[in-house]
Protein backbone atom coordinates (compact mmCIF):
# COMPACT_ATOMS: atom_id res chain seq x y z
CA UNK A 1 0.00 0.00 0.00
CA UNK A 2 3.26 2.60 0.82
CA UNK A 3 4.33 1.57 -2.71
CA UNK A 4 0.67 2.76 -3.93
CA UNK A 5 1.16 6.12 -2.25
CA UNK A 6 4.14 6.91 -4.40
CA UNK A 7 2.43 8.79 -6.97
CA UNK A 8 0.82 11.32 -5.09
CA UNK A 9 4.38 11.93 -2.93
CA UNK A 10 5.70 11.95 -6.73
CA UNK A 11 2.70 14.82 -7.74
CA UNK A 12 3.85 16.82 -4.26
CA UNK A 13 7.05 16.73 -5.00
CA UNK A 14 7.04 17.68 -8.73
CA UNK A 15 4.75 20.57 -7.36
CA UNK A 16 7.52 21.75 -4.51
CA UNK A 17 10.20 21.66 -6.95
CA UNK A 18 8.14 23.75 -9.81
CA UNK A 19 7.22 26.38 -6.96
CA UNK A 20 11.24 26.08 -6.03
CA UNK A 21 12.28 26.79 -9.41
CA UNK A 22 9.74 29.43 -10.19
CA UNK A 23 11.69 31.07 -7.06
CA UNK A 24 14.76 30.77 -8.17
CA UNK A 25 14.38 32.06 -11.37
CA UNK A 26 11.83 34.97 -11.14
CA UNK A 27 12.69 35.96 -7.21
CA UNK A 28 10.09 36.13 -4.21
CA UNK A 29 7.50 37.74 -6.36
CA UNK A 30 6.61 34.02 -7.40
CA UNK A 31 6.70 32.86 -4.00
CA UNK A 32 4.21 35.30 -2.89
CA UNK A 33 0.87 34.30 -2.12
CA UNK A 34 -0.57 36.73 -4.71
CA UNK A 35 0.65 34.42 -7.11
CA UNK A 36 -0.83 31.22 -5.37
CA UNK A 37 -3.93 32.72 -5.56
CA UNK A 38 -3.88 33.63 -9.25
CA UNK A 39 -3.50 29.97 -9.48
CA UNK A 40 -6.36 28.76 -7.72
CA UNK A 41 -8.60 30.92 -9.16
CA UNK A 42 -7.70 31.15 -12.81
CA UNK A 43 -7.40 26.76 -12.42
CA UNK A 44 -10.46 26.21 -10.37
CA UNK A 45 -13.05 25.26 -12.96
CA UNK A 46 -10.29 22.45 -13.92
CA UNK A 47 -9.76 21.73 -10.75
CA UNK A 48 -13.21 21.22 -9.53
CA UNK A 49 -14.27 19.27 -13.00
CA UNK A 50 -10.84 16.88 -11.97
CA UNK A 51 -12.94 16.13 -8.69
CA UNK A 52 -15.67 15.11 -10.59
CA UNK A 53 -13.30 13.17 -12.86
CA UNK A 54 -11.59 11.76 -10.05
CA UNK A 55 -14.55 9.58 -8.82
CA UNK A 56 -14.88 8.45 -12.40
CA UNK A 57 -11.42 7.18 -13.30
CA UNK A 58 -11.23 5.52 -9.89
CA UNK A 59 -14.12 3.48 -10.52
CA UNK A 60 -11.91 2.13 -14.07
CA UNK A 61 -14.50 4.52 -16.07
CA UNK A 62 -13.59 8.04 -18.00
CA UNK A 63 -16.06 10.90 -19.45
CA UNK A 64 -15.07 13.42 -22.60
CA UNK A 65 -18.32 15.29 -22.05
CA UNK A 66 -16.99 17.59 -18.95
CA UNK A 67 -15.79 20.26 -21.43
CA UNK A 68 -19.16 20.33 -23.17
CA UNK A 69 -20.63 20.32 -19.52
CA UNK A 70 -18.55 23.16 -18.93
CA UNK A 71 -19.52 24.73 -21.73
CA UNK A 72 -23.34 24.54 -22.13
CA UNK A 73 -23.34 25.33 -18.55
CA UNK A 74 -21.88 28.97 -19.46
CA UNK A 75 -24.39 29.84 -22.28
CA UNK A 76 -27.43 28.08 -20.76
CA UNK A 77 -26.75 30.25 -17.39
CA UNK A 78 -25.98 33.66 -19.54
CA UNK A 79 -29.23 33.07 -21.27
CA UNK A 80 -31.53 32.24 -18.41
CA UNK A 81 -30.17 35.37 -16.76
CA UNK A 82 -30.56 37.31 -20.17
CA UNK A 83 -34.26 36.16 -19.17
CA UNK A 84 -34.56 37.57 -15.99
CA UNK A 85 -33.86 34.85 -13.83
CA UNK A 86 -31.10 35.24 -11.13
CA UNK A 87 -27.34 33.44 -11.76
CA UNK A 88 -28.01 31.36 -8.83
CA UNK A 89 -31.40 29.93 -10.16
CA UNK A 90 -30.43 29.30 -13.14
CA UNK A 91 -27.35 27.02 -11.71
CA UNK A 92 -29.59 25.18 -9.67
CA UNK A 93 -32.10 24.47 -11.75
CA UNK A 94 -28.45 23.34 -14.60
CA UNK A 95 -27.71 20.84 -11.05
CA UNK A 96 -30.29 19.22 -11.28
CA UNK A 97 -29.61 18.87 -15.09
CA UNK A 98 -26.12 17.55 -14.27
CA UNK A 99 -26.80 15.42 -12.02
CA UNK A 100 -29.92 13.34 -14.16
CA UNK A 101 -27.91 13.44 -17.21
CA UNK A 102 -25.23 11.77 -15.04
CA UNK A 103 -27.00 9.38 -14.05
CA UNK A 104 -28.74 8.69 -17.38
CA UNK A 105 -25.13 7.62 -18.32
CA UNK A 106 -24.00 6.00 -15.75
CA UNK A 107 -27.23 3.57 -15.90
CA UNK A 108 -26.27 3.42 -19.88
CA UNK A 109 -22.93 1.96 -19.11
CA UNK A 110 -23.90 -0.46 -16.07
CA UNK A 111 -27.17 -1.67 -17.83
CA UNK A 112 -26.04 -2.03 -21.39
CA UNK A 113 -22.40 -2.92 -20.27
CA UNK A 114 -21.24 -0.06 -23.22
CA UNK A 115 -17.83 1.55 -22.79
CA UNK A 116 -17.67 4.95 -20.74
CA UNK A 117 -15.68 6.41 -23.70
CA UNK A 118 -18.46 6.02 -26.36
CA UNK A 119 -21.35 7.19 -23.98
CA UNK A 120 -19.82 9.98 -22.84
CA UNK A 121 -17.94 10.91 -26.32
CA UNK A 122 -22.39 10.60 -27.34
CA UNK A 123 -22.49 13.09 -24.45
CA UNK A 124 -20.01 15.17 -25.36
CA UNK A 125 -21.52 15.93 -29.12
CA UNK A 126 -24.97 16.55 -27.45
CA UNK A 127 -24.15 18.85 -25.23
CA UNK A 128 -21.69 20.81 -27.79
CA UNK A 129 -24.94 20.81 -30.33
CA UNK A 130 -27.07 22.61 -27.44
CA UNK A 131 -24.59 25.32 -27.21
CA UNK A 132 -24.99 26.04 -30.24
CA UNK A 133 -28.91 25.55 -30.34
CA UNK A 134 -29.28 28.25 -27.29
CA UNK A 135 -26.40 30.74 -29.32
CA UNK A 136 -24.15 30.50 -31.53
CA UNK A 137 -22.59 33.85 -30.38
CA UNK A 138 -20.69 35.02 -26.82
CA UNK A 139 -23.36 35.97 -24.18
CA UNK A 140 -22.45 38.12 -21.38
CA UNK A 141 -23.82 37.78 -18.09
CA UNK A 142 -25.09 41.42 -16.70
CA UNK A 143 -26.60 41.00 -12.89
CA UNK A 144 -25.59 42.97 -9.77
CA UNK A 145 -24.30 39.58 -8.14
CA UNK A 146 -21.88 39.12 -10.85
CA UNK A 147 -19.99 42.23 -9.55
CA UNK A 148 -20.47 40.87 -6.01
CA UNK A 149 -18.88 37.76 -7.04
CA UNK A 150 -16.10 38.99 -8.59
CA UNK A 151 -15.37 41.61 -5.68
CA UNK A 152 -15.21 39.02 -3.25
CA UNK A 153 -11.85 38.62 -1.74
CA UNK A 154 -10.48 36.93 1.58
CA UNK A 155 -7.13 38.35 2.32
CA UNK A 156 -3.99 36.19 2.54
CA UNK A 157 -0.77 37.24 4.03
CA UNK A 158 1.98 38.64 1.44
CA UNK A 159 -0.83 40.58 -0.39
CA UNK A 160 -2.80 37.82 -1.85
CA UNK A 161 -6.28 36.94 -1.75
CA UNK A 162 -8.59 34.08 -2.00
CA UNK A 163 -10.81 34.64 -4.74
CA UNK A 164 -14.64 33.40 -5.48
CA UNK A 165 -13.59 31.28 -7.40
CA UNK A 166 -10.47 29.69 -5.48
CA UNK A 167 -13.61 29.11 -2.22
CA UNK A 168 -15.92 27.01 -4.65
CA UNK A 169 -13.11 24.63 -5.56
CA UNK A 170 -11.81 24.75 -1.70
CA UNK A 171 -15.56 23.39 -0.50
CA UNK A 172 -15.82 21.10 -3.39
CA UNK A 173 -12.78 19.50 -2.56
CA UNK A 174 -13.54 19.39 1.27
CA UNK A 175 -16.84 18.12 -0.03
CA UNK A 176 -15.57 15.46 -1.99
CA UNK A 177 -12.70 14.31 0.63
CA UNK A 178 -15.76 14.00 3.15
CA UNK A 179 -17.44 11.45 0.29
CA UNK A 180 -14.56 9.78 -0.87
CA UNK A 181 -12.75 8.82 2.65
CA UNK A 182 -15.47 8.73 5.14
CA UNK A 183 -18.76 7.18 3.72
CA UNK A 184 -19.50 3.46 2.49
CA UNK A 185 -19.97 5.02 -1.01
CA UNK A 186 -16.48 6.16 -1.51
CA UNK A 187 -15.79 2.86 -0.05
CA UNK A 188 -17.71 1.34 -2.74
CA UNK A 189 -15.84 3.18 -5.50
CA UNK A 190 -12.85 2.23 -5.07
CA UNK A 191 -14.07 -1.30 -4.20
CA UNK A 192 -16.12 -1.07 -7.87
CA UNK A 193 -12.52 0.23 -9.67
CA UNK A 194 -10.42 -2.36 -7.76
CA UNK A 195 -12.26 -5.14 -8.99
CA UNK A 196 -15.94 -5.48 -10.18
CA UNK A 197 -16.23 -8.82 -9.92
CA UNK A 198 -15.18 -9.37 -6.06
CA UNK A 199 -17.16 -5.81 -5.64
CA UNK A 200 -20.41 -7.61 -6.81
CA UNK A 201 -19.49 -11.01 -4.88
CA UNK A 202 -18.76 -8.88 -1.63
CA UNK A 203 -22.28 -7.58 -2.55
CA UNK A 204 -21.78 -4.22 -3.29
CA UNK A 205 -24.69 -2.39 -4.86
CA UNK A 206 -22.88 -1.67 -8.32
CA UNK A 207 -24.86 -0.25 -10.17
CA UNK A 208 -26.08 1.86 -7.81
CA UNK A 209 -22.49 2.83 -7.85
CA UNK A 210 -21.97 4.02 -11.16
CA UNK A 211 -25.19 5.55 -11.68
CA UNK A 212 -24.14 7.23 -8.52
CA UNK A 213 -20.59 7.87 -9.58
CA UNK A 214 -21.77 9.24 -13.11
CA UNK A 215 -24.43 11.66 -11.61
CA UNK A 216 -21.84 13.44 -8.95
CA UNK A 217 -19.67 14.08 -11.49
CA UNK A 218 -22.28 15.80 -13.76
CA UNK A 219 -22.93 17.97 -10.40
CA UNK A 220 -19.28 18.81 -10.34
CA UNK A 221 -19.18 19.23 -14.19
CA UNK A 222 -22.57 21.51 -13.39
CA UNK A 223 -20.08 23.58 -10.63
CA UNK A 224 -16.88 23.78 -13.15
CA UNK A 225 -19.56 25.44 -15.80
CA UNK A 226 -21.11 27.38 -13.13
CA UNK A 227 -17.27 28.25 -12.03
CA UNK A 228 -16.07 29.00 -15.61
CA UNK A 229 -18.90 31.04 -16.25
CA UNK A 230 -18.73 33.57 -13.53
CA UNK A 231 -15.05 33.89 -13.85
CA UNK A 232 -15.66 35.11 -17.24
CA UNK A 233 -19.11 36.52 -16.89
CA UNK A 234 -20.00 35.07 -19.85
CA UNK A 235 -21.13 32.08 -22.26
CA UNK A 236 -20.06 31.20 -25.52
CA UNK A 237 -20.57 27.60 -27.35
CA UNK A 238 -17.11 26.98 -27.92
CA UNK A 239 -15.95 27.85 -24.31
CA UNK A 240 -13.91 24.85 -22.32
CA UNK A 241 -13.36 23.19 -25.71
CA UNK A 242 -10.89 20.38 -24.83
CA UNK A 243 -11.12 21.00 -21.34
CA UNK A 244 -11.61 17.16 -20.75
CA UNK A 245 -8.22 16.23 -21.42
CA UNK A 246 -7.05 18.76 -18.95
CA UNK A 247 -9.28 17.51 -16.29
CA UNK A 248 -8.34 14.06 -17.31
CA UNK A 249 -4.46 15.14 -16.90
CA UNK A 250 -4.79 16.95 -13.81
CA UNK A 251 -6.37 13.60 -12.20
CA UNK A 252 -3.55 11.30 -13.98
CA UNK A 253 -0.88 14.31 -12.44
CA UNK A 254 -2.58 13.95 -9.20
CA UNK A 255 -1.60 10.24 -9.03
CA UNK A 256 -4.70 8.62 -9.78
CA UNK A 257 -4.70 5.24 -11.70
CA UNK A 258 -5.97 5.02 -15.16
CA UNK A 259 -7.16 1.62 -14.34
CA UNK A 260 -9.11 2.51 -10.96
CA UNK A 261 -8.90 1.45 -7.99
CA UNK A 262 -5.82 3.44 -6.77
CA UNK A 263 -5.47 7.20 -6.21
CA UNK A 264 -6.56 10.17 -4.25
CA UNK A 265 -9.49 12.99 -5.02
CA UNK A 266 -6.72 15.88 -3.32
CA UNK A 267 -4.25 14.40 -6.11
CA UNK A 268 -6.57 17.07 -8.57
CA UNK A 269 -5.58 19.77 -6.79
CA UNK A 270 -2.14 19.08 -6.71
CA UNK A 271 -2.29 18.19 -10.31
CA UNK A 272 -4.27 21.17 -11.89
CA UNK A 273 -2.07 23.48 -9.79
CA UNK A 274 0.50 21.63 -11.69
CA UNK A 275 -0.82 22.07 -14.69
CA UNK A 276 -1.28 26.05 -13.77
CA UNK A 277 1.96 26.72 -12.47
CA UNK A 278 3.62 25.44 -15.56
CA UNK A 279 2.13 27.65 -17.70
CA UNK A 280 2.49 30.41 -15.38
CA UNK A 281 6.51 29.70 -15.17
CA UNK A 282 6.22 29.83 -19.79
CA UNK A 283 4.51 33.31 -19.58
CA UNK A 284 7.02 34.57 -16.66
CA UNK A 285 10.03 33.47 -18.93
CA UNK A 286 8.25 35.51 -22.20
CA UNK A 287 10.68 33.75 -24.01
CA UNK A 288 8.70 30.12 -24.97
CA UNK A 289 5.82 30.17 -27.33
CA UNK A 290 2.40 29.29 -25.48
CA UNK A 291 2.76 26.03 -27.09
CA UNK A 292 5.49 24.65 -24.48
CA UNK A 293 2.70 24.55 -22.39
CA UNK A 294 1.42 21.45 -23.77
CA UNK A 295 5.15 20.16 -24.83
CA UNK A 296 5.98 20.09 -21.02
CA UNK A 297 2.13 18.81 -19.18
CA UNK A 298 2.32 16.42 -22.60
CA UNK A 299 5.81 14.93 -20.96
CA UNK A 300 4.74 15.40 -17.57
CA UNK A 301 1.33 13.28 -18.01
CA UNK A 302 3.61 10.62 -19.86
CA UNK A 303 6.11 10.31 -17.19
CA UNK A 304 3.22 10.24 -14.49
CA UNK A 305 1.72 7.24 -16.18
CA UNK A 306 4.57 5.60 -16.54
CA UNK A 307 5.38 5.67 -13.12
CA UNK A 308 1.72 4.40 -12.52
CA UNK A 309 2.78 1.20 -14.74
CA UNK A 310 6.17 0.82 -12.82
CA UNK A 311 4.63 0.66 -9.65
CA UNK A 312 1.40 -1.75 -10.26
CA UNK A 313 4.02 -4.24 -12.05
CA UNK A 314 6.47 -3.81 -8.61
CA UNK A 315 2.87 -4.20 -6.35
CA UNK A 316 2.06 -7.12 -8.50
CA UNK A 317 5.37 -9.19 -8.30
CA UNK A 318 5.84 -8.77 -4.84
CA UNK A 319 2.02 -10.14 -4.24
CA UNK A 320 2.56 -12.85 -6.36
CA UNK A 321 6.05 -13.31 -4.40
CA UNK A 322 4.48 -13.34 -0.93
CA UNK A 323 1.61 -15.60 -2.43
Amino acid sequence: MRERRLPILATIAVFILLYALGGFYFGSNFLSTRVLGNLLTDNAFIIIAGIGMSFVILSGGIDLSVGSMIGFVGIATASLVQHGMHPLMAVGILLVFGFLLGAAIGFIIDAFEIQPFIVTLTAMFMLRGLCYVISIDSVPINHPFMEAFQDFRIPLPGKGWLSAEACIMLVCMAFALVIAHLTRFGANVYAVGGDMTSALLLGVPVRRTIVLIYALNGVFGVLAGATYAFYTASGYPLAATGTELDAIASVVIGGTLLTGGVGLVIGALFGGVIQGLIQTLIIFDGSLDSWWIRIVIGGLLFLFIVLQKGIMRSVSALSQAEG
